[in-house]
């Protein structure tokens, strides 16, 4: 399948800034419709989106972001990134757009944005309609990060930042070859571009500071599990069972905390990016849920 643009580079010519504080937010919409908020992980930008886009376009007004730290927004270095801020920048995007209420699909770090965002849902000044989450770690508990990330996140900051700036393309290559699929491996094209998205205003410099919001997330796990519990927006788990950080394991722990809740499984050997290794199967699985919600009403 090919993705609605050719590379990160035509991706990024497409886009364009908001300002958040005294930081530049890349972001971009396309279609037109209800509004569906696509949000990014870690370590790379919402290009993910990007064997997506054609198909969501022709039923939503599609809008996507790259996160402060990550992609072509701004990467200051000497700076505490935090799920509150990424929170702020969300509601300023829903601002800018002067937008009344969103649907979201959200994956791997994004989904903890969400949860924060649902944690804080009555102070919000726009409706969440729904979310769909995807293989991301919601339960810190079962949640299984790569070598990397521990390296990258649990070490000293001197050391953090030592890795970061020595780590190799051939050593953030076997990280993604050891989490997506085996019948799914991302090829060269793919690569280039992750590799140059990363390398995006000497971004590979602060990847230990983005990766040490993932064990940050401790501190929230019973607010936000509760607010997950609590709230009446309709919400999914989209998972890629092969992802050995938050695949099969997650989505069990899932349906043990929320067994109202749906799960939808995609193929036995997709791995953590299922919108880049099956953009068919995760479009599937959204209108599905949106279909499930559709009849609950």
């Amino acid at each position: 399948m090919e993705g609605f643009f050719k590379n990160s580079i035509e991706f990024k010519e497409n886009g364009q800034y908001l300002k958040f504080k005294n930081h530049s937010i890349f972001y971009n919409k396309i279609g037109k419709g209800e509004t569906l908020l696509l949000l990014h992980g870690y370590p790379f930008n919402s290009y993910d989106w990007n064997w997506l886009l054609k198909d969501l376009s022709k039923h939503y007004q599609v809008i996507y972001f790259d996160f402060l730290g990550m992609g072509f927004s701004d990467k200051p270095k000497e700076h505490r990134y935090s799920f509150e801020e990424y929170v702020d920048i969300v509601k300023e995007i829903v601002k800018v757009n002067q937008l009344q209420s969103v649907r979201i699909l959200a994956h791997d770090l994004a989904v903890s944005v969400v949860q924060e965002l649902i944690a804080v849902e009555k102070t919000l000044d726009f409706e969440i309609v729904s979310v769909a989450f995807m293989n991301g770690g919601l339960f810190t508990d079962v949640y299984k990060p790569r070598l990397i990330q521990r390296l990258l996140s649990q070490s000293p900051n001197w050391m953090g930042k030592w890795i970061s700036n020595k780590m190799s393309r051939k050593a953030v290559e076997s990280s993604l070859f050891r989490v997506f699929g085996p019948q799914t491996q991302p090829n060269l094209d793919l690569l280039e571009n992750y590799w140059t998205i990363l390398n995006y205003n000497d971004g590979k410099q602060i990847t230990y500071l983005i990766g040490r919001m993932v064990f940050e997330k401790v501190k929230y796990q019973t607010r936000w599990i509760d607010a997950l519990k609590t709230t009446k927006i309709p919400f999914c788990y989209i998972c890629g069972p092969f992802d050995p950080n938050s695949g099969t394991h997650m989505a069990k722990r899932f349906q043990n905390e929320y067994p109202n809740r749906k799960v939808y499984f995609l193929s036995d050997q997709i791995g953590h990016w299922p919108q880049v290794e099956s953009p068919s199967e995760v479009m599937l699985a959204y209108q599905l849920f949106l279909k499930d919600i559709d009849q609950k009403k």
